[in-house]
């Protein structure tokens, strides 16, 4: 129970910050712009030429499940990589600049526990953002087009093709995705909270996140890189992706995951080693 109100508090703290709340504006400002551009004339065009090129009726999948999946996919790795690195490369960085860490380590609590305290709240915010942009992205794209259709999912870079004519089948995967998309994220907050708890500053913290992650998406791109893709974080990052297959292939899921899951303990080890070593009391 004492862990629990310990995180409570942290998670108070961590949204009494401005900076937390920067990406919820700037998201529904990206999504705003989006479901505008839909709303041309060209856009439409273009998007009943691509339907009805894969046989599919302009109707049924110019819907709000499809502009919701558009949005998730364009912005939550470009846009929300900032917000999430900016967050847990200050969560530590930030209270050690400004000489919190010392008033914490006067009580009696172990490094290891508030850490794992810190970590557990950068990962529910990055869970519940993902869940936010989900949401949000989607009530916006009822209000545009209405709320019936099906959903229309076309990634060509991890090869995932799939057409769900009936709403409520759409919208759970939609939902199954975006759960795949908090847990991919939540590496991305790894890195970041890592180099927060080495002897960093907090911009350093998010700008070494950022660079890595988008020389691992720039690398990925080069086509000699190709046979080995599945080396790549970002790369397992975007196996949410294969959620809204026809057919889910679950161990291509469970083996991605694992990948992560035991990347983000690595991370955690990392950063408490470093983290142990240092000294706040002089």
């Amino acid at each position: 129970m004492l862990f629990f109100q310990q995180l409570r508090g942290e998670l108070r703290k961590l949204f009494a910050r401005p900076r937390t709340w920067m990406g919820y504006g700037a998201f529904i400002a990206m999504e705003a712009v989006i479901l505008a551009v839909y709303k041309l004339e060209r856009s439409q065009r273009y998007m009943k030429g691509m339907l009805e090129r894969n046989g599919l009726e302009f109707g049924t999948y110019y819907s709000s499940l499809t502009i919701t999946f558009t949005i998730m996919l364009l912005s939550m790795f470009l846009l929300g990589s900032i917000y999430f690195a900016l967050v847990a490369g200050d969560i530590v960085a930030k209270e050690n600049e400004d000489g919190n860490l010392r008033l914490v380590f006067a009580r009696p609590i172990s490094r290891l526990r508030l850490l794992l305290i810190k970590y557990t709240a950068v990962s529910l915010y990055t869970f519940s953002f993902v869940f936010f942009v989900g949401v949000s992205g989607y009530a916006m794209a009822v209000a545009a087009v209405g709320w019936e259709g099906g959903l229309f999912v076309m990634e060509p870079k991890m090869k995932v093709f799939a057409a769900y004519p009936e709403w409520w089948e759409g919208a759970g995967r939609l939902a199954m995705a975006a759960g795949g998309i908090g847990l991919s994220m939540i590496t991305l907050s790894s890195i970041a909270f890592m180099f927060s708890c080495f002897k960093v500053k907090p911009a350093a913290a998010t700008i070494i996140t950022l660079t890595i992650l988008f020389v691992d998406m720039i690398l990925q791109g080069f086509p000699f890189f190709k046979p080995y893709e599945s080396y790549f974080v970002t790369w397992r990052m975007s196996a949410w992706v294969f959620l809204l297959e026809q057919n889910i292939s679950w161990p291509k899921i469970i083996e991605s995951y694992a990948f992560l899951i035991g990347l983000n303990i690595s991370l955690f080890t990392l950063g408490w080693l470093s983290f142990q070593t240092r000294d706040f009391k002089t």
